[in-house]
């Protein structure tokens, strides 16, 4: 029996987000019959890491801030991985795939993987340290990695037309537990009753952190103009730092008669029933790679309205509505299409998403590509060739 094979998982933290929820799924998912998997935190934010210590995956931090990759923690990297001599080094983000790419370069034998969950890092939003970041990453990715994941066809696109090697780009979409995502009735009753909601009060829901990428002003504005002529809606709002203590958020709130509307419940843990309450979910960001968001709330029977930006029309096809960015006006007409419908042609276009993702986005399939590349990496003539791009049905 072949040995183990030692797969280093480096990420920048664990807050709450995409690439930490598919690397959270795909460690609790590895087999570790026939891999060892081990986790860096470059950040001490181990806010959602709490289900991979439970599994028993070892997790060190390296006590790096934000911003520009510090010289001290590549250091303290490069003699955690040389301790451990990898077989594949996985990155995960662009600050990572730095860090990562230059401290494996002292580990010779380690196969180098980065990790891609962005798309359009857009000039005036995307921070000047990151923008520095990609750029060097773009330069790096001829001679560092031997493999670039993307999880969107759109990521994919972007990063190659900003100079990152085309021929090393692959696609591993992320993947949904359809088992934890799933219709729930009673559980929509329940948050409705917890929330003060009627239970049929149309609800809209946006999970998102509070960031200009996310566009919370976009789906405010539209908010306005949909309660003008369907004032019963209620908004429910979730994620890092969409809460009252918010002042910008309250302000704009306020400022458009929406106080009564809204929920703001902050980070919750408990999404599947925060989903179930809702009869759409809806992306407003102006910039997206592939929303975890949508797809968790389409698992869940949610029709979902978004924006075409990243891989958000693949993933909804013909089970929601897709509207440009920073539209508020076509983004209430989207919603007040779907509010328009019958409660049971809704459910019917909801079980229409839900299989979409069962199809396309199985989190098995998505965890066995990953197992296939590393394999592929360090025992190529026992795999075969590989394959650059996930089929996607």
């Amino acid at each position: 029996m072949p040995k183990k094979l030692r797969i280093v998982h480096v990420i920048n933290s664990f807050e709450c987000g995409g690439a930490e929820a598919m690397l959270c799924n795909l460690l609790l998912r590895t087999d570790r019959d026939r891999f060892d998997p081990s986790v860096v935190s470059l950040i001490d934010d181990l806010t959602v890491a709490g289900p991979v210590l439970a599994a028993g995956v070892p997790l060190v931090t390296i006590g790096m801030k934000p911003g520009l990759p510090d010289p001290r923690g590549v250091v303290r990297l490069a003699e955690h991985l040389r301790r451990l001599r990898p077989d594949v080094i996985q990155t995960w983000m662009d600050h990572s795939n730095l860090i990562g790419g230059l401290a494996a370069r002292t580990i010779p034998h380690a196969r180098l993987v980065w990790g891609i969950h962005h798309s359009n890092h857009l000039p005036g939003i995307a921070k000047r340290s990151t923008l520095m970041t990609v750029a060097a990453c773009a330069a790096l990715s001829h001679h560092l990695p031997e493999r670039v994941v993307c999880c969107s066809e759109h990521s994919s696109r972007t990063y190659a037309k900003n100079g990152f090697a085309a021929e090393k780009l692959v696609v591993i979409p992320n993947g949904f537990d359809t088992e934890l995502f799933k219709p729930d009735p009673g559980a929509r009753a329940a948050v409705r009753r917890e929330l003060d909601i009627p239970a049929h009060a149309p609800v809209i829901g946006l999970a998102a952190r509070y960031d200009p990428f996310k566009d919370h002003s976009t789906f405010l504005r539209a908010a306005g103009i949909l309660v003008a002529t369907n004032p019963g809606v209620h908004l429910l709002l979730c994620g890092s730092n969409v809460h009252g203590a918010n002042a910008t958020l309250v302000s704009q709130i306020e400022s458009l008669g929406l106080s009564t509307h809204c929920h703001l419940l902050g980070p919750r843990r408990d999404m599947p029933p925060i989903y179930a309450a809702m009869d759409v979910n809806t992306s407003s960001s102006v910039s997206e790679a592939f929303p975890l968001a949508v797809g968790e709330a389409m698992a869940c029977g949610v029709p979902c309205v978004v924006t075409d930006v990243g891989d958000s029309a693949l993933i909804v096809g013909h089970t929601g509505r897709v509207v440009p960015p920073r539209e508020p006006a076509t983004l209430a007409a989207a919603w007040a299409e779907v509010l328009a419908m019958s409660a049971d042609a809704r459910s019917v276009l909801g079980l229409r998403a839900r299989a979409r993702i069962r199809a396309m986005f199985s989190l098995d399939a998505v965890v066995a590509r990953y197992h296939e590349l590393y394999e592929t990496l360090v025992r190529p003539r026992r795999t075969g060739a590989r394959a650059d791009h996930f089929a996607y049905a």
